[in-house]
């Protein structure tokens, strides 16, 4: 009984996956694009804010964290974060391969 349960399921899923494999994409309308990047620009910006707020956070968590030690007499040591590397400048083309030189000739004996 229950591998008819499960022989449906499947079934039941397979066919819903073909059905909305099946459907078109949708065509946006000028306004509908310019919705689009305007909530994609609104988002950035908003990720942005976001980010910027947690560093603040956190930089406020540290400074109270070092000055409650420091009131403690406790020592902590310095931080041992290393900050990631700069983005790369663009890449500089790679230069052709020499091709290899000829041996020098032996100097000659008089």
């Amino acid at each position: 009984m229950k591998i008819n349960h499960w022989l449906v399921l499947a079934i039941g899923s397979v066919l819903t996956s073909i059905a909305i494999a099946k459907l078109p994409v949708p065509v946006l309308s000028d306004e509908q694009k310019a919705k689009a990047e305007e909530a994609k620009a609104k988002a950035a910006d908003a990720a942005k804010k976001s980010a910027a707020d947690e560093q603040r956070y956190q930089d406020r968590v540290a400074e109270r964290y070092f000055k409650e030690m420091k009131s403690a007499g406790k020592t902590v040591p310095g931080s041992q974060w290393v900050p990631p590397p700069a983005a790369p400048a663009a890449a500089a083309p790679a230069a052709p391969a020499a091709a290899p030189k000829a041996p020098a000739p032996a100097p000659k004996k008089a």
